[in-house]
């Protein structure tokens, strides 16, 4: 199967933080396909600050060509993923792809980051991806059994123990490395079954709503979600039982798909790109 013949149509897919930034992103790449999109997201009224809901969210899924069901849920609560997850099988017959891409960010120091801040981002990182990983679990076995390249993508970066990436914002690593393990340990369980498990992760800074909001960040020296959308896209379209366990990094997908000029992806072609956290700088 060549890199053009490769669609999601048909597929339907539970993506978490869907409403905004990369999830929006990844959702309307599959809807361009003729995806089911399961937007599942806790905004349903218009952030002050955040742009886009799930109601605007599904729209512009609709407008794309997918087929989009928008659900008000916090991924961090058993009952409302329970919820969310039966509405969506009952909408679309079946779940075949969970993109685990909601995640909370505090980049604080220990003494500045308070345990309010520390619930949420192990709440959304690594409770929801492990929340509903296990809910879909039983559609996905289903979808491989039926022959449907069942797959979960974590937006979570390869592990690295190096002191530096933990002592700025230990919390926050916690959390995000939280979600790696998941890949680490679920790739494995769930081999046999068919079902894929990998992650992805950014090269460099991408420029998002939520990102922009934290300090030090120019949207000039980021990509756009579209990189990261278009590398996700290339995963979830590959062969679940021979790509399973991996940690991507969306530039080196692109390249294997034949894909070398990024240019298009920059906010400011040209401009200094930033690298992501958890990654060396390129040629360091």
């Amino acid at each position: 199967m060549t890199r053009a013949q490769r669609s999601l149509a048909g597929r339907t897919l539970f993506v978490s933080g869907a409403s905004r930034g990369i999830g929006l992103a990844i959702a309307l790449r599959a809807a361009r396909d003729g995806a089911n999109l399961i937007v599942a997201a806790k905004t349903v009224d218009a952030h002050p600050r955040l742009p886009g809901t799930i109601h605007t969210a599904a729209a512009e899924i609709e407008s794309a060509g997918g087929h989009a069901l928008a659900v008000a849920c916090d991924v961090r609560d058993e009952v409302a993923v329970e919820a969310a997850v039966a509405e969506g099988v009952a909408r679309f017959g079946g779940i075949d792809i969970l993109v685990n891409n909601a995640s909370a960010i505090s980049l604080t120091g220990t003494a500045d980051t308070p345990m309010k801040r520390v619930d949420l981002m192990l709440g959304v990182n690594v409770r929801a991806t492990y929340l509903c990983s296990r809910t879909c679990l039983p559609h996905l076995a289903q979808s491989a059994r039926a022959g449907r390249n069942p797959q979960i993508l974590m937006l979570a970066p390869p592990i690295d123990l190096d002191p530096r990436w933990f002592a700025p914002h230990v919390a926050y690593t916690i959390a995000k490395y939280g979600m790696s393990m998941c890949v680490l340990g679920m790739a494995e369980e769930f081999r046999d079954a068919g079902i894929g498990v990998n992650a992805l992760w950014p090269r460099t800074v991408i420029a998002t709503a939520a990102v922009a909001m934290l300090p030090g960040i120019d949207a000039a020296n980021c990509r756009t979600p579209a990189i990261v959308a278009d590398a996700a896209h290339a995963i979830l379209t590959r062969d679940a039982r021979t790509s399973s366990g991996r940690f991507y990094i969306d530039d080196e997908v692109l390249a294997e798909e034949g894909v070398s000029d990024l240019a298009g992806y920059a906010v400011a072609p040209g401009a200094r790109l930033v690298t992501d956290l958890f990654l060396d700088e390129p040629g360091a």
